[in-house]
């Protein structure tokens, strides 16, 4: 008899919390298992670590009672379903490293029993959910794996967990079946397909996303290059247009999940993915245009330059992989003082948005976080705007 229903593994970071919290909402008794006490600590006492909409309101009402929290990996072994959020890096060279996942099973594997399932959550190499499975049945012949990869906007995962499909895949038919059944608690639609196919749809998710940004950077780029402002044009393409339905609008493309997923696709391609490369460039290129474009047009050696938003994304407090870090560090070298700020992030050095309007001469939109709306700019200050957050226009 197992106590626990279900046991996840990393289950206080963004993609393990909201899960652990909302199957406690739907009455499994969850145990969430992480090695970071202090932030289970926060978690304890019903305050979330991070932002999350809607998140705090349901832990609250369910931690001590449906949801628990442990730093001891024994508690692996007294659940039936053991999720598994762990992260999933790429090397130097931009390859996936298996070695670390290895490793993680292999100090776990005391704690598994037969008859468990395994759930992937967080994104893997095609083919590593049979490579885990296989590594596993050497010594729990029983013992069963599916992937079910995790799609929700950061942010909005409360929402989306109870809204969006969720993919099942794995080699058994009746795991497949049981974790049917279980994500069927949080929403109606559920998809089955091979491990490989639901690895590859969770990468090329992603790499779709990551390319589509690519494509209006640099045609915000070309019309920037040209003097021309890239939202007249985008508006016209886009008013009342079907085909141009869903098209972006230029921006820091950056976070946790799009670039390494792109390099993760282009791995799997055996490098041949040069879409994907050609996106990378692109995306992360912004940061050196934006100060490329400053420098043809000003003395930045002579002035003080703001950033705005520190986050990867707009509301968010997570600063994974931003390009505005990438910015700050391109503008250190370029310019004479460079003074940043976030409304949702604390770090040491950073400075209000008061003092990032007052003080600088060049003032950076890079996250156009919701406070920043009513941020009132003097006309002696020049204003990057890339997301025309204000409405005034791409132009520098």
């Amino acid at each position: 008899m197992s106590n626990y229903d279900i046991c996840i593994i990393g289950g206080a970071g963004h993609v393990g919390l909201p899960l652990s919290v909302a199957f406690a909402e739907k009455g499994k008794k969850v145990v969430i298992l992480d090695i970071n006490k202090d932030v289970l600590g926060t978690i304890n006492r019903g305050i979330m670590p991070f932002l999350e909409e809607g998140c705090e309101e349901k832990l609250k009402q369910v931690i001590g009672k449906n949801l628990i929290t442990s730093s001891d990996n024994a508690i692996i072994s007294q659940a039936k379903y053991v999720v598994v959020v762990v992260g999933t890096p790429i090397d130097r060279h931009l390859n996936f490293i298996f070695h670390n996942m290895k490793l993680f099973f292999e100090d776990i594997l005391t704690y598994l029993k037969n008859e468990q399932i395994i759930i992937l959550r967080s994104t893997v190499y095609p083919g590593i959910t049979e490579k885990v499975r296989n590594m596993l049945k050497d010594n729990l012949p029983n013992i069963e794996v599916c992937f079910c990869p995790e799609r929700m906007l950061e942010g909005k995962s409360m929402e989306e967990l109870y809204n969006l499909p969720q993919i099942v895949s794995g080699f058994n038919e009746r795991a497949i079946k049981e974790v049917s059944a279980l994500f069927n608690l949080l929403t109606k639609d559920i998809l089955t397909i091979k491990p490989i196919e639901a690895e590859l749809a969770k990468l090329f998710t992603n790499t779709w996303r990551y390319i589509q940004f690519a494509t209006v950077n640099q045609f915000y780029m070309i019309a920037e290059n040209a003097s021309v402002d890239f939202y007249n044009i985008y508006n016209a393409m886009t008013f009342n247009y079907p085909r141009a339905k869903g098209f972006p609008t230029p921006g820091f493309a950056a976070g946790p999940c799009l670039f390494k997923d792109t390099m993760q696709t282009s791995a799997f391609a055996k490098n041949t993915f040069f879409l994907g490369h050609s996106a990378m460039l692109v995306n992360e290129g912004l940061p050196n245009f934006v100060v490329s474009q400053l420098k043809e047009k000003h003395d930045l050696k002579m002035k003080t330059v703001g950033i705005l938003g520190m986050a990867f994304k707009a509301n968010n407090d997570d600063k994974r992989e931003s390009l505005s870090y990438k910015l700050k560090k391109i503008l250190e070298i370029e310019a004479k003082k460079v003074l940043c700020s976030d409304v949702y992030i604390d770090e040491e050095g950073f400075v209000s948005s008061a003092e990032v309007i007052n003080h600088s001469d060049i003032i950076i939109l890079a996250t156009p976080h919701k406070e920043y709306k009513g941020l009132v700019v003097d006309k002696s200050k020049i204003l990057v705007d890339i997301w025309n957050f204000y409405g005034k226009g791409g132009l520098f």
